[in-house]
């Protein structure tokens, strides 16, 4: 299958430019061990290589003899290997030396030494629409954040095409399968998580109750449900049985959640603190409860849904290399952006995402757009929608339009 480049190769071009060894992470199926393997020079996949356990268990440092950089694929499993990573990249002096991929992030005393200033790391998600070649990329999100008006044609990319994406998700591995296929698939995956995945997160877990869960994190996904909430939709885990399978789909990457962003406000209302709830694609979300591309056709509040959520993965993807990190923002007296894109010079940026692009529609966005950066304690923000399909331009009161077809780094 041929490679589609991410936007993540050149983060990792940086990384082992800077580092002894690039840690990277992100949800099972993402691609990580495909894009570390073309930086290595030697790969060794811990989870598969029948000989790592005997050689583990006499010297760690034994699975890292090859040439570098080497790929420690999985490495999790074997948390020790750390610590021989971490020895021998003080040994060598030398920049570049191991790439490690895991889908778990390990439980905090398997690590005892963090490898603050040898490890470099990067986070992965599955493709976003520009990876993926759904986008075109005729608008730059970095030139949007530095202030350049969008002007772009509708894309290719119709609401039907978007459905159908978003029944599929952004799956590197399953881009050649047929769409009935594709769906399975992605069902198969959503039991793997259940069965076996969450089971190396710490400790055994009911598979039918971690189901249930993520159905009722399916059904409020891009929403700021409460744990409160995912215990009554469960209905046989208590709030700290939810709060700790929740810490544990969080830690094998499948659930990511969008945090509340803080900032000083001009008026006396406060912003809530609760994040949104969001799965690692949102093609898995509809999995979980059985829907496909014609479903959504049919129940377009929730097609709104996934489409916020595949926004905000794609802002993701897009705003990392900047060094940006997205938040959800809404105060006590009902203003809210359904995503902000924070960058490290202080910028930030409002999006509001609809998944239809009529006047009407556009205008009630921008005007909530602007009335939430008027309360904000600092400069004009760049602000703007996000909608489904239709051209990307700047209106006369300054804010932008971009169709998700269009958007690219």
């Amino acid at each position: 299958m041929k490679y589609l480049p991410r936007i993540a190769d050149r983060e990792l071009d940086h990384a082992l430019e800077r580092a002894g060894a690039v840690l990277i992470e992100g949800p099972k199926a993402c691609g990580k061990t495909v894009t570390a393997s073309r930086r290595a020079a030697s790969i060794v996949h811990l989870d598969a290589d029948p000989s790592v356990p005997a050689q583990v268990a006499v010297d760690p440092s034994l699975v890292l003899e090859g040439a570098r950089p080497r790929l420690l694929d999985e490495w999790q499993l074997h948390p020790v290997v750390w610590n021989a990573v971490r020895r021998a990249v003080d040994s060598a002096d030398a920049l570049g030396q191991f790439l490690l991929t895991g889908s778990t992030a390990p439980v905090a005393d398997s690590v005892r030494h963090s490898g603050a200033g040898r490890f470099a790391r990067l986070r992965m998600r599955t493709l976003s629409l520009y990876e993926g070649g759904e986008a075109n990329g005729a608008v730059s999100l970095s030139a949007i954040l530095a202030g350049e008006p969008p002007r772009a044609a509708a894309p290719e990319l119709d609401f039907d095409g978007l459905l159908t994406r978003l029944a599929t998700g952004g799956w590197p591995g399953m881009r050649g399968l047929s769409y009935a296929s594709t769906l399975a698939a992605i069902r198969d995956y959503a039991e793997t998580i259940a069965t076996v995945d969450i089971g190396g997160a710490g400790r055994d877990r009911d598979p039918t109750r971690v189901m249930r869960l993520m159905r009722a994190l399916a059904r409020s996904v891009g929403t700021e449900v409460t744990v409160s909430t995912l215990a009554r939709d469960e209905a046989s885990l208590s709030r700290d049985a939810v709060r700790e399978y929740l810490d544990a789909l969080t830690r094998i990457f499948v659930v990511e959640d969008q945090p509340a962003w803080s900032a000083h406000l001009r008026s006396s209302a406060s912003l809530r603190k609760e994040p949104k709830r969001h799965l690692a694609d949102p093609s898995l979300a509809l999995a979980l409860v059985g829907g496909d591309a014609k479903a959504l056709r049919a129940d377009l509040g929730y097609a709104g849904q996934l489409f916020e959520s595949l926004v905000v993965h794609d802002l993701r993807v897009l705003a990392q290399p900047l060094g940006g990190q997205v938040f959800h923002a809404r105060d006590s007296a009902g203003r809210e952006v359904d995503a902000i894109v924070q960058l490290p010079s202080g910028l930030w940026a409002g999006f509001e995402v609809k998944l239809g692009a009529s006047a009407d529609t556009l205008d009630t966005a921008a005007a909530g757009l602007r009335a939430f950066a008027d309360n904000v304690d600092s400069e004009r923000a760049v602000l703007t929608v996000i909608t489904g399909t239709g051209p990307s331009y700047r209106r006369a009161d300054g804010v932008n339009v971009v169709a998700i077809g269009a958007l690219g780094p």
